[in-house]
């Protein structure tokens, strides 16, 4: 036999059907005595749930439309995870632009469909737990909600985007949205450049939707989110770690042509783990965005500014060395 609360779901559902289930019909589709069945449905009246039955040969249940929405049969664990989630949204944790509004919003309607004693602990853990705001570049709902809309109809999406190469306008086929640590991509088949091709989320503008569909391509990886991450993260890529002098969301619009991440070090400055394939392109990055910085790791990369540094003087006629 099914687990109480497992068993608990499923007559909910065919509850929620709207129609009047027969006592005899429905206890087999719940493949559970009569006795059974009339224990399961007193459980869920005393959770809040308005089951209406009538007695008798002809007896049937029906959960009554309309009535308010009673509490809801979460775990523990599920109702912190849900709560917790919605203030992780709202600071930036998901990469995607929710502000705190919107968050509290729908953290209160859950917190009144919850039993009292689940939200006295839902209360208690998010009053002990503090989130810092993700400073990277965020992504708007409205944006996700359009790339979303076109994977699912199976439509072509047009927008601009700025890339390393600078902008441009694309026309594509899109079939993956996926997040790799602060950052959202669109996965799709640039028709352009008939080739695959992935666009960071916060680097698209204006995506519409056209009345072009498409047949799905065979995606040549079967797991997308592993693809890209190899790809921008490779072994071979560097890893350099600065201390910048400027704030983590100027930073970011400053420093966008080398990916990334950016950690707050207070209003004026902030910690910059960045992955390139040579000393050279980051080095010419900061030269031309004239940002203040320290070096904290690799020391090689310290070494080889002071050489290049060193050689930039003597070029210049200068006297020091």
């Amino acid at each position: 036999m099914t687990a109480p609360r497992e068993r608990m779901l499923r007559l909910l559902s065919l509850l929620q059907s709207g129609r009047q289930w027969p006592a005899a019909e429905l206890a087999t589709a719940m493949e559970v005595p009569s006795r059974t069945l009339r224990r399961d449905i007193d459980h869920l009246r005393g959770l809040g749930y308005p089951v209406e039955s009538t007695r008798g040969p002809g007896g049937n249940y029906r959960l009554v439309a309309g009535a308010a929405l009673p509490p809801l049969m979460l775990e523990h664990d599920e109702a912190i995870a849900t709560v917790l989630g919605l203030r992780l949204a709202a600071a930036g944790g998901t990469g995607i632009d929710l502000t705190a509004e919107s968050a509290d919003r729908a953290a209160a309607k859950l917190r009144r469909v919850l039993p009292a004693a689940l939200r006295r602990r839902t209360d208690a853990t998010l009053a002990a737990v503090e989130f810092g705001s993700g400073e990277q570049p965020r992504v708007t709902p409205d944006v996700l909600n359009v790339l979303a809309a076109a994977i699912a109809a199976r439509r072509c999406l047009e927008f601009a985007y700025t890339g390393k190469e600078g902008p441009s306008s694309r026309t594509v086929e899109p079939m993956r949205l996926v997040q790799l640590g602060m950052r959202w991509y669109l996965y799709a088949w640039d028709l352009d450049r008939r080739d695959w091709r992935s666009f960071r989320l916060d680097r698209i503008t204006a995506p519409t939707t056209t009345e072009v569909a498409f047949v799905p391509r065979e995606l040549p990886v079967e797991d997308v989110a592993g693809h890209l991450q190899e790809r921008f993260h490779s072994p071979k890529s560097l890893r350099i770690t600065l201390t910048l002098e400027v704030g983590a969301s100027e930073a970011a619009a400053r420093l966008h042509r080398i990916d990334g991440s950016f950690e707050a070090l207070g209003e004026r400055g902030c910690r910059y783990v960045a992955y390139v394939d040579s000393f050279e392109w980051l080095a010419v990055v900061l030269t031309l965005t004239d940002v203040e910085f320290t070096v904290e790791e690799p020391e090689e990369f310290g070494e080889y500014l002071a050489r290049t540094g060193r050689r930039l003087l003597r070029g210049s006629g200068s006297r020091g060395r």
